[in-house]
């Protein structure tokens, strides 16, 4: 920047040179450390530990054996632990595709017509009560699902005999053919509060014009479900169906409390086939294996899902642009 200043009938120019405001120094890294640092010793350490483990022969005692990849072929032939890994198929339509399409239609439902017709006070209520379960205890929620499904004196065997379908009754939990879709109609149950609750949240930010146009233009309650709610939450959706995908592979506590894997193995799955060969089985070695493979399994699913979702979401902005 340059100054004129007159002094004794001369003309003198000055320049000075403006200083940029400082800037502030980014300390981001600070507020990230305690985290980074908390993540490294829960998950990081035990994880690469966990993995160490697994090259050996161990019994939880004495010297770990190296064994390299002997526990790992072991389990590509190990029918068992295949058979758990198809219980988690079963799981992950019970806790993401079912209660991610019933939560659809539920939220739509409660944020169109419950909310428009009984008020918004009616549909949070409602809201609160389909999220309750997850609120719950997994194991409270399991003993008091036990209760309602006992062979003898269980409240479903009661009330089919009361309603005169005493022929429907069934030791739901202890049959090998139906106590897997016994395991699984709980966790719809217990599962279906947290897509609503996410997708009530995406509703929100939808544009009430673009209802108001269909419903001008004839739209009926599904069309405009189906052409605008759909598409506008989308997000939501990949959001809701990776969380919950993820959370059936990894599914213990349901069926450590209601079945302990059985009858039989019927409702074994991965995450309890490896507790139960670390702790009953004390094969240690072999248990570390199927929780590395596990591990494996999801984490690659889950950036599978993450590339899908941000390749979807840039096709969509392509469109839009």
């Amino acid at each position: 920047m340059t100054v004129t200043v007159e002094r004794g009938g001369r003309v003198v120019e000055k320049r000075h040179h403006a200083k940029s405001p400082r800037r502030p120094r980014d300390s981001y890294a600070l507020f990230l450390l305690p985290g980074a640092l908390a993540f490294t010793a829960v998950i990081v350490v035990p994880f690469l530990m966990n993995t160490g483990v697994s090259f050996t022969d161990w019994q939880g005692v004495g010297s770990p054996e190296w064994s390299g990849l002997a526990n790992y072929r072991e389990l590509m032939d190990d029918s068992e632990f295949w058979a758990s890994f198809r219980h988690s198929l079963f799981m992950v339509v019970a806790m993401a595709a079912v209660p991610t399409a019933l939560g659809l239609v539920l939220a739509a439902a409660l944020f169109d017509f419950v909310g428009k017709h009984f008020g918004s006070a009616t549909a949070s209520l409602l809201r609160a009560c389909f999220y309750l379960p997850q609120v719950l205890p997994i194991a409270v929620a399991g003993i008091v699902w036990s209760w309602i499904l006992a062979p003898d004196n269980g409240s479903l065997n009661e009330l089919l005999k009361a309603v005169g379908l005493g022929s429907w009754q069934q030791d739901w939990l202890g049959d090998p053919d139906i106590a897997l879709y016994s395991v699984m109609g709980v966790m719809v149950w217990v599962q279906i509060g947290f897509p609503l609750v996410i997708f009530m949240a995406g509703l929100q930010r939808v544009d009430p014009q673009l209802y108001e146009a269909a419903e001008l233009d004839g739209a009926g309650w599904w069309r405009r479900f189906w052409h605008i709610t759909l598409p506008q939450i989308r997000p939501e959706i990949y959001v809701v169906l990776l969380w919950c995908t993820i959370a059936a592979l990894k599914v213990f506590g349901a069926v450590y409390v209601l079945t302990k894997g059985g009858p039989g193995g019927a409702t074994n799955v991965p995450s309890y086939f490896s507790f139960t060969t670390f702790f009953e089985k004390t094969q240690v070695g072999y248990g570390a294996a199927i929780s590395t493979v596990l591990t494996v399994i999801i984490l690659a699913l889950a950036l599978i899902g993450l590339k899908l979702q941000t390749r979807a979401e840039d096709l969509e902005e392509g469109i839009r642009t």
